[in-house]
């Protein structure tokens, strides 16, 4: 099983709109954090997709460890 790649050490703020999806970087190699590029493949890990329940800011995880998946919970400062 391969490990996610912490990507960053800071949350990336992101504007979203409503009712739109989606797909947040899980292994960490996509060079569009906190987004999928398809980096992933090759390993068995996948991104996660995320649908927008409303607009507005939300900070994703760039460091893969968040217990809030796609969301940061500050578990980067641990």
């Amino acid at each position: 099983m391969a490990d996610a790649v912490r990507a960053g050490d800071r949350p990336i703020p992101v504007e979203l709109e409503a009712g739109r999806d989606y797909f947040w970087c899980a292994c960490g190699r996509s060079a569009s954090q906190p987004f999928c590029d398809g980096s992933h493949r090759g390993t068995d890990i996948t991104p996660v997709k995320y649908t927008a329940a409303a607009a507005g800011k939300v900070f994703f995880c760039t460091c893969k460890a968040t217990g809030d998946v796609p969301r940061c919970d500050g578990s980067h400062s641990l």
